[in-house]
């Protein structure tokens, strides 16, 4: 099959300009009749939506047509708020957007070979420059990332050398109110198997024992899970009913692998301590909103109560701008590939 990015969009701007329409109520006659811009997405997680669910309200505000790419839907939940599509049903499209260099982004992009293409950092990647970056990343007509920090690994893990736009992150646009419980310790669980979607991450015996030891200790532990984690290695605890970020609202102190959750965390207020282990390669700056580390269960208890929030210059180094995150992400997509489209 092949893919034309040319489509509707430069046929209708050309005749609606040879009609010489222009403004009809406020409203340009074109805003009236295109069809919404069609941009797609690609994860190194290629069944990951949850990397893209953030972004629906934005793109619901502007009218976009958002949708991400996968191989094929046997790892999409029934009900699952992010509409997907196969590379094979795309048949126009404005704008892909890759999240990572892993296989299936730079299989995407290479498919995808007329569709301006932009590269945004929606997760976390390590500060080495991915096997495939170089397929794609002379075509890139912007790179984003959610804070300066995540900017610098961002930049090395593409292999790009050029100047990266830091726009936040969407999931700082509707913080919760900290509003901790007594005695409440957010756990924050990372993924204890790999799949066909992504990784694992070690570290899941440690913080399985440190959630024992701060229950033993009287805390009560509300469990905010991956999407990927198993369930059952949890259920003797809460498990929350909201995503982790909203979960973070209750407690007076969050525990857990570190990842892509941890700066928002923080930027919900609430301290953070960091499960590590000797095989677990973490980017500094998600160590850096730690209050402190641990490698021991038994350094648990005295972690979590002498746990404060980290200051705002760290902060913002690590999460980037709090709020209208994702408008200033879309701004970019747009300057990048929908120009013919007023948002």
């Amino acid at each position: 099959m092949t893919f034309n990015a040319v489509s509707r969009r430069s046929l209708l701007t050309g005749a609606l300009a040879g009609a010489g329409l222009t403004v009809l109520g406020g409203t340009s006659a074109r805003a009236m009749i295109r069809p919404a811009p069609r941009v797609l997405i690609a994860t190194n997680e290629p069944w990951g939506t949850y990397h893209a669910a953030p972004l629906l309200p934005e793109a619901r505000r502007l009218g976009w047509d958002l949708a991400q790419l996968v191989p094929d839907r046997s790892g999409i939940k029934p009900g699952d708020p992010v509409p997907v599509v196969l590379p094979g049903e795309v048949g126009e499209a404005d704008l892909l957007v890759v999240t990572g260099a892993g296989d299936w982004p730079a299989d995407c992009a290479a498919r995808l070979r007329r569709v301006p293409l932009v590269a945004s950092s929606l997760a976390y990647q390590l500060p080495v420059e991915a096997p495939r970056a170089k397929e794609f990343r002379g075509r890139l007509r912007a790179v984003t990332a959610s804070s300066p920090a995540e900017a610098a690994v961002f930049d090395d893990y593409l292999g790009t050398r050029r100047p990266i736009e830091v726009v936040g992150t969407p999931q700082t646009d509707d913080l919760p109110r900290h509003a901790p419980e007594a005695g409440t310790v957010l756990v924050l669980t990372s993924v204890t198997r790999s799949s066909e979607s992504g990784g694992s991450a070690p570290g899941t015996e440690l913080l399985l024992a440190a959630a024992e030891r701060l229950a033993a200790a009287g805390k009560h532990i509300l469990v905010g899970l991956h999407p990927r984690e198993d369930r059952s290695l949890w259920e003797r605890y809460e498990i929350s009913t909201v995503p982790s970020v909203q979960a973070s609202a209750r407690a007076e102190v969050a525990i857990g692998i570190p990842g892509t959750v941890f700066p928002v965390v923080a930027a919900v207020g609430v301290p953070l301590v960091g499960c590590t282990d000797p095989a677990l390669r973490i980017p500094d700056y998600l160590l850096s909103v730690c209050s402190s580390t641990i490698t021991s269960a038994d350094d648990a208890v005295t972690a979590v109560q002498t746990a404060r929030p980290v200051s705002r210059k760290v902060l913002y180094e690590a999460v980037g701008p709090v709020g209208g995150s994702a408008r200033r992400l879309f701004k970019v997509w747009r300057k990048a590939g929908l120009r013919a489209h007023a948002a």
